[in-house]
């Protein structure tokens, strides 16, 4: 499709992600705008075909569409306050990373500010960004998304609509990290206990992969519908079973003088139910337990 018939665009942000963003939105044939603080950051995407703006309200003058990824909530709120007036009838559709009250407060500024606001998460790195794989959360008005969806394409293989509460599409990256973060750590914690042994992490590691295919994967479809149906009685490693399992855990990561913080962790959520007398529970009831806080 020629660059004449593709909506124009104005991306603001020009980090690894927001280059990231632009650039697609520059291959699709898109008439693009960017801005970023340090100006030399646009150099390449101009070579592309970008058009760089001087300064934010041009950036925003430019195009009915405002694609945002800055640093913080706080960068993209301090831009945003000194170009009230341009935004106003403007569509903002927000990849910066925060919290869901950041996205809730976000969107209400818009809401008093006469700009229609779509919050989003990206799940996938620079190099991912227009590629199958890639994949963007979106949350906002349901009408704003079906209108706007075709433009954000380019940016990823699914985007997927979350609903109308700004802060959802937040909730889902926060989620999705947490099982990151927690996942990897795990397999770090358990690569230094077969170190111990002199065990190199890429013979453990087959393994430890099988482990996630056939035994951890499995386990969330199943967890998932135990919480769903608030139904966690079960004969098959109850909880009981696993509070005798991780005390061996605990032990020897100190007895190898490995931290052994992420294990005592899970050790208070699982003793924890023990003592509210869940110890009959799967592991899946430790999602009440998070919830106490």
């Amino acid at each position: 499709m020629s660059r004449s018939n593709q909506s124009p665009v104005t991306v603001l942000g020009l980090g690894m992600m927001g280059t990231a963003l632009a650039t697609a939105f520059v291959r699709n044939g898109n008439r693009t705008t960017v801005w970023n603080r340090s100006a030399n950051r646009a150099d390449a995407l101009v070579a592309q075909g970008a058009v760089a703006a001087p300064g934010v309200r041009e950036a925003i003058a430019a195009s009915p569409v405002i694609v945002a990824c800055v640093s913080t909530y706080e960068v993209l709120n301090g831009l945003f306050a000194d170009a009230a007036d341009e935004l106003k009838g403007k569509v903002v559709v927000n990849l910066t990373s925060g919290t869901p009250e950041d996205a809730r407060a976000a969107a209400d500024w818009a809401e008093r500010h006469g700009v229609r606001y779509l919050d989003g998460a990206i799940m996938a790195v620079p190099q991912m960004i227009g590629l199958p794989q890639a994949l963007i959360f979106y949350a906002g008005p349901q009408e704003l998304f079906a209108g706007h969806e075709e433009l954000l394409k380019p940016l990823a293989g699914t985007g997927v609509y979350l609903g109308e509460d700004t802060g959802v599409a937040m909730v889902y990256d926060l989620g999705l990290l947490s099982l990151l973060w927690s996942s990897l750590a795990g397999y770090f914690h358990a690569v230094a206990l077969v170190q111990s042994a002199g065990v190199s992490a890429e013979a453990f590691t087959p393994f430890a992969a099988g482990w996630i295919e056939h035994v951890i994967s499995p386990a969330l479809a199943q967890s998932a519908r135990e919480i769903d149906s608030d139904s966690f009685e079960t004969e098959v490693s109850s909880l009981d079973a696993n509070r005798a399992a991780i005390e061996h855990l605990v032990a020897t990561s100190r007895q190898l003088g490995l931290d052994s913080g992420l294990s005592t962790s899970i050790q208070t959520l699982i003793e924890r139910r023990v003592a509210q007398g869940f110890g009959n529970h799967s592991l899946a009831s430790l999602v009440e337990a998070f919830k106490q806080g």
